[in-house]
């Protein structure tokens, strides 16, 4: 099943319930691109392969390309994403539920943003509409258990084979080029580096936007009282339209998470870079073939930690990795917490 922009414009006009759910869902993509893609483009800024201006413009552009193309080829994490939790019974309520779940992101992704914190927005996602699930159905029989079971295999991913694949990937890249002058390797690595957060941006965008369009299909049949529907295809319309916001909000920047993961969590050459961001390309490209919802905070962060650590234990800087996981931490039950109460006061008041 799907929605025409015909009948998504011709129903919009009439529903105000989708008007704010539509400007919640494109508020939490554009959060999104502010807070999240900076982790794309953090190493190649931070070693000075690319200016900070045109590392945002590169990486909104390949964030919107990343959303259209790898959702035309394979929409299995958008699918995961919608299923994982249930939203049937009342239409309505349903919708007042999802749209407290989305205002629940929005404040808990601008307070990362505000503290310069990279939290996951996927994460906080999956905990908010999965604690508004909850609310509305009552239970923990709001959550899909046998999709959520993606959702920790996809944590673990991010965690132990992004830090894997980072020290690996170092590690081949020192042994290939180890008769080779580094002086004479400097550029080759400065553009390498570029490619490769450029592809970090892709897979942002392949993997994030896929996450929202799923919800927002999710509030679009709600609004149409078609609780029940279990298929369908995304269309072209909505693709370009949450491909758009997320760069958009991509363009806007955010300096702070880029110096927190570029700069601050350790100091990376070149060669160090472009080995976390194809590091990171290769573990999202690899939860998205199998559908897995995987952080791309997560997966470029321990990347880099990877990639540090690779080189000597005490080269990471441990105590804002210390921050960065607290926050991770948190934000599961956090916004979990903050997305059911948020559902319980909505529906009480609406």
């Amino acid at each position: 099943m799907t929605v025409s922009l015909t009948d998504f414009l011709s129903h919009l006009i009439s529903s105000p319930p989708l008007i704010i759910t539509t400007l919640l869902t494109l508020g939490v993509i554009m959060v999104n691109g502010w807070t999240d893609a900076p982790n794309a483009i953090a190493t190649c800024v931070s070693t000075r392969s690319i200016s900070p201006r045109a590392a945002i413009v590169m990486a909104a552009f390949f964030d919107f390309l990343g959303v259209f193309v790898m959702t035309k080829i394979n929409a299995r994490v958008a699918e995961t994403i919608y299923k994982m939790v249930d939203f049937g019974g009342d239409p309505n309520k349903a919708l007042v539920a999802l749209c407290a779940a989305l205002f629940a992101i929005v404040l808990w992704a601008t307070a990362a943003w505000w503290f310069g914190i990279p939290t996951s927005e996927s994460h906080a996602l999956i905990a908010g509409i999965s604690g508004a699930a909850i609310a509305l159905q009552k239970g923990l029989h709001g959550i899909n258990f046998n999709e959520w079971v993606n959702v920790l295999y996809g944590l673990a991913l991010s965690l132990v084979l992004g830090f894997a694949t980072g020290w690996t990937v170092v590690k081949l890249v020192e042994k290939i080029f180890r008769r080779v002058n580094r002086a004479k390797t400097f550029g080759f690595f400065k553009n390498a580096q570029v490619l490769a957060s450029a592809g970090m941006a892709f897979m942002h965008g392949a993997q994030d936007g896929q996450k929202f369009m799923g919800v927002f299909m999710l509030g679009v049949f709600l609004t149409q009282g078609q609780a029940q529907v279990t298929e369908f295809i995304i269309p072209n319309w909505m693709l370009i339209l949450c491909s758009a916001v997320m760069a958009t909000g991509t363009s806007i920047g955010g300096y702070r998470i880029i110096k927190a993961v570029g700069m601050d969590m350790v100091k990376l050459e070149k060669y160090q870079g472009f080995s976390a961001d194809l590091a990171g390309v290769i573990c999202l490209l690899t939860a998205s073939v199998f559908g897995l919802p995987v952080s791309t905070t997560h997966t470029k962060t321990t990347a880099i930690m990877g990639v540090g650590a690779a080189k000597r234990i005490s080269s990471v800087n441990w105590g804002v990795v210390k921050e960065m996981v607290s926050a991770w931490v948190l934000t599961f039950p956090g916004c979990g917490l903050i997305g059911f109460l948020m559902a319980l006061l909505f529906m009480n008041i609406f």
